[in-house]
């Protein structure tokens, strides 16, 4: 009997962790698509941003975009990576992934004889580079609000300029998720700081009816540069929440399914337990009758 009893325990245990699992892949769920919404909303406007930066960089002189400090290529000694992890927990594979790419990044870094530091967004990342000797640069982003912000990407990329263009660093490239489906996302490493100038092949000319006040570097220091850094941020903390919840989804999902297998396989352990426990009762009442005849 303390055998079944100890195999009921376990089966009630079992259910409870099956309805929170349940539970957290249904919040999950319906904040993923939510999330895939505002990730495929945004994708259009970093596209332009994008475009109209190539265009307009493809029309100034090298000469004239000197003054302009986060175009300024200098020879690479530092490097910072902005790595772009989770508060919380329970997202499968999602945060290990992240961090294995940064720390192949950091040792091929390292291999080329530079400097690597990080700028660390989120608290798994601060836990997991704790102990990690890696210079940590400012005090980490961590508790943002579950729906990115753009003040919170303007923060970030402000905090990364001013490193830059301080000449703290020398290069600054984002390590987080590209969000592909709700089955799959993938861990992207972009270069981020100095901003890339277009390839041949990608530069188009300005069509003649766009015009820039007061000038093209005035447009460029003011306006398209602050907006490129900080919308490559926002969209980048967009993939990266759409990726989490996704991650959470499925391993949500997969904790319910192991857990229903688990009650299946106890249950049936029980009943067979429960079966042997009463055919064993049956035995004894039969042996004890057939000794009072005798």
């Amino acid at each position: 009997m303390a055998n079944l009893k100890a195999i009921r325990q376990r089966i009630r245990s079992v259910q409870s962790t099956q309805k929170i699992t349940r539970a957290m892949k249904m919040v999950a769920a319906a904040k993923v698509r939510r999330a895939q919404a505002r990730v495929v909303a945004a994708r259009p406007f970093t596209k332009g941003i994008v475009r109209v930066l190539s265009e307009v960089m493809a029309e100034v002189s090298p000469v004239d975009l000197q003054g302009l400090y986060l175009l300024e290529r200098r020879n690479i000694k530092k490097v910072a990576l902005i790595v772009l992890s989770s508060d919380r927990g329970l997202c499968g594979s999602y945060n290990s992934t992240i961090f294995r790419e940064v720390l192949a990044r950091v040792s091929a870094l390292k291999a080329e004889g530079k400097e690597v530091a990080l700028m660390l967004v989120g608290l798994k990342a601060v836990s997991f580079f704790k102990n990690i000797k890696v210079e940590k640069l400012g005090k980490p982003f961590t508790l943002l609000p579950a729906i990115p912000t753009v003040e919170e990407a303007k923060l970030i990329a402000g905090q990364a300029s001013e490193y830059f263009t301080s000449g703290q660093v020398d290069a600054i490239e984002i390590v987080g998720t590209d969000f592909l489906s709700l089955l799959r996302s993938e861990v992207k490493n972009t270069r981020y700081l100095p901003v890339q100038m277009p390839k041949a092949e990608e530069q188009r000319p300005l069509q003649p009816i766009r015009l820039f006040e007061p000038s093209i570097i005035d447009v460029m220091e003011r306006e398209l540069l602050p907006k490129y850094i900080e919308n490559t941020i926002y969209q980048a903390l967009l993939e990266a929440s759409a990726s989490e919840l996704a991650a959470r989804m499925n391993a949500m999902t997969n904790a319910s399914n192991n857990a229903r297998d688990l009650i299946s396989g106890l249950t049936l352990i029980y009943n067979k337990a429960r079966q042997a426990a009463i055919t064993q009762e049956l035995l004894e009442i039969v042996a004890g009758a057939e000794a009072l005849k005798g």
